[in-house]
């Protein structure tokens, strides 16, 4: 009885996916975009590897199913992906999948090793790993920011040597984003970006702009904004770049005091809850054991 309330709720599971994906299909302005998109990622792609090859005809189904209701990868979706590091075309249909199938695996693994609860553990499950591919994606675009926040200041340093040194602007990021490929990958990747979209026709601008919205961190959109100004009014640039990267260590350091201040702060919880009872079990408890003790006694 309990096996078949379970398959009656995963069929039902499954066909609230399903409605899902077909309510979240994507409008037609997003096949341009995803065309377009496609180019760019086959011309700067390296020899694809096997297991990128496994995966696209992993997801082959799932796009073919898609297809056939009409529709195309979620915007939205694909923008969050993209701001967490993933951007290849076969990335949306593959967290598509993990979201579709995972929640079903997890709830049938728990119905079938647990004796006691069956319904609630299953449900409970079903929840939880409904949301917990959303959670995973939001840690990641955080911490992909934090990573490129703090990588920043080292790659404007660079970018001022290489310019100082002689090499133009579009020179000078080429070689920053291949020499930061080990120490910073991230912003290594956003780097070697913008130079495969002037390649590919976009004016230098645009193609900063692009990647201060992908990136989406308030110190990029600065030093964007830098950028555009310096190249409009005819400044120098390894001036600005110099005096930028010295407020963004700056501001970091602030960031690092203001987190060491506000740690005496976050203390007081686990002092009160954690250790000042423990110490009151060792000192106080003692005493008042032999004082009682004293007492029956002399009684």
């Amino acid at each position: 009885m309990n096996l078949a309330i379970i398959f009656t709720g995963t069929g039902l599971l499954l066909g609230f996916f399903l409605i899902f994906l077909w309510l979240g299909r994507s409008s037609p302005h997003s096949a341009l975009l995803t065309e377009v998109t496609n180019q760019v990622y086959h011309s700067s792609a390296q020899p694809s590897a096997s297991h990128v090859y496994k995966i696209e005809r992993l997801v082959a189904p799932l796009v073919k199913f898609r297809a056939m209701l009409g529709g195309g990868p979620n915007p939205e979706l694909a923008r969050r992906l993209m701001l967490a590091g993933y951007r290849k075309p076969y990335h949306v249909d593959l967290f598509v999948i993990t979201r579709l199938l995972f929640p079903v695996v997890a709830g049938l693994a728990v119905a079938a090793w647990a004796q006691d609860n069956v319904i609630f553990l299953f449900m409970i499950t079903v929840v939880i790993a409904f949301f917990l591919p959303e959670f995973w994606l939001g840690y990641a675009i955080k911490r992909r920011r934090e990573r490129i926040r703090l990588s920043l200041p080292d790659s404007l340093d660079l970018l001022a040597i290489c310019l100082e040194a002689g090499l133009g602007l579009d020179q000078a990021i080429v070689r920053i984003g291949r020499d930061l490929k080990l120490s910073h990958p991230e912003l290594s990747e956003e780097l070697l970006q913008i130079n495969l979209e002037q390649r590919a026709g976009s004016p230098r601008v645009a193609a900063w702009r692009n990647m201060a919205d992908r990136v989406a961190v308030e110190s990029v959109r600065s030093f964007v904004n830098m950028l555009v100004q310096t190249e409009r009014f005819g400044t120098p640039l390894s001036r600005s770049l110099g005096s930028f990267s010295d407020a963004l260590r700056t501001q970091r350091r602030q960031q690092a005091e203001e987190m060491a201040a506000k740690t005496t702060i976050k203390l007081v919880i686990p002092l009160v809850v954690f250790i000042f009872p423990c110490i009151f079990i060792v000192t106080v408890v003692p005493a008042v054991i032999t004082v009682m003790e004293s007492f029956s006694r002399v009684l």
